[in-house]
């Protein structure tokens, strides 16, 4: 059924896809609202076609590096608890899981971390964000975290922060946009396998791209325009650019903490470049 909350725009998207099987669609769209990317490209047979969305055939690389930190989780907290059966149980499906990771979620032709369509039997080809959540989780090997952070670099860094893709579809998970999750997987995850450089580019930048947006309207929002002439607030998608925002409001401050030699007070980033000139 369409989403309770999008129920109009989902029949439309419908509408667009006379060939498709209805209730089909409306589970790619529910699983991609679910995903927490709604929407991207990354979900897409055409990258600038909502209708085309086949979320439920891709397995995602950001979610199973996740449930992969879950299983090592479970088993720590069994082996606390004096279950050490349990224990075992977990640290097995973690060890599988990764191995399945670092062969089927990751293209070694292009060197870095993508999603895998379980119906054509092959990793896709796009370059997200998502790739970094494997460092963020430490389940990549050294050189799988080399090779990523070069494509990233190349493809992914831009003048406001990390891009959340390089396919500008209108979608609010795409180009132009960045989101601050997205900048503290990629610190965290390139700061773990010795990559600071790359990683201070990447928040200070970010940074940037937030303390001149405040200082031109006096608020935080819940996502940036990262690349182009006009950094700033985010936008496409399905609603209006949100204020605020609880993510952007906890990154900025950790990456203000990062940065900010010890010792010190940062107020702005600002006094950040005062304090490592």
């Amino acid at each position: 059924m369409p989403r309770t909350e999008s129920y109009r725009d989902d029949v439309a998207t419908a509408l667009n896809a006379p060939d498709r099987n209805q209730a089909d669609l409306y589970r790619d769209l529910r699983s991609g609202a679910a995903s927490g990317w709604d929407f991207s490209s990354r979900w897409f047979a055409t990258p600038d076609n909502l209708s085309t969305i086949q979320t439920t055939q891709i397995v995602p690389v950001d979610l199973n590096a996740l449930l992969f930190h879950l299983e090592q989780t479970l088993a720590r907290a069994n082996n606390v608890a004096g279950h050490p059966e349990a224990s075992k149980h977990f640290i097995v499906l973690a060890q599988k899981r990764q191995s399945a990771i670092n062969h089927y979620l990751w293209n070694e032709q292009d060197g870095w971390y993508a999603d895998y369509d379980w119906k054509k039997g092959r990793v896709r080809q796009q370059l997200t964000a998502a790739a970094l959540f494997p460092l963020y989780l430490r389940v990549a090997s050294d050189k799988q975290a080399a090779r990523t952070s070069i494509a990233v670099k190349k493809q992914l860094v831009k003048k406001g922060g990390l891009v959340t893709t390089n396919v500008n579809s209108g979608q609010q998970w795409d180009a132009p946009n960045g989101w601050a999750p997205l900048q503290w997987v990629a610190v965290e995850g390139l700061n773990l396998y010795g990559q600071q450089t790359l990683a201070k580019e990447i928040g200070m930048r970010f940074l940037d791209n937030v303390q001149t947006t405040y200082d031109k309207e006096h608020k935080l929002v819940e996502k940036y325009v990262v690349e182009g002439a006009g950094l700033g607030g985010g936008s496409g998608g399905e609603y209006p650019l949100q204020d605020g925002f609880g993510w952007t409001n906890g990154v900025t401050l950790k990456l203000m903490d990062l940065y900010c030699p010890k010792g010190l007070t940062c107020n702005n980033v600002g006094d950040i470049k005062k304090a490592t000139q």
